[in-house]
């Protein structure tokens, strides 16, 4: 599991990159890269290295979308393979999250 983040030079774009599984253990570095940032950022999160998810990942997506403003958060993800997409399928992420 590794977990990188590139914010810009203003703060108005946060980039999250996930590879290898993102469970309960990423908690700490996943919330690291955007705790100080602006709420009002947006967020593009690179899945594209990301082989499982777990429930808590689910969690910490959410507790990001809070950060970032609730219905007026930005997030994307993006890369996401055909067993994690199914998985924010039947988690409703897609009415939550941008997805592609």
């Amino acid at each position: 599991m590794a977990i990188s983040g590139n914010v810009s030079g203003n703060g108005d774009s946060v980039e999250i990159k996930i590879t290898g599984r993102f469970d309960f253990n990423a908690h700490h570095d996943f919330r690291n890269i955007y705790r100080n940032e602006k709420s009002n950022a947006e967020y593009s999160i690179d899945m594209s290295g990301t082989e499982y998810i777990d429930s808590s990942a689910l969690g910490m997506l959410l507790l990001l979308r809070e950060h970032a403003g609730n219905e007026a958060a930005k997030i994307t993800i993006t890369g996401c393979n055909a067993d994690i997409k199914k998985i924010f399928a039947i988690s409703n992420f897609e009415k939550l999250f941008t997805i592609s």
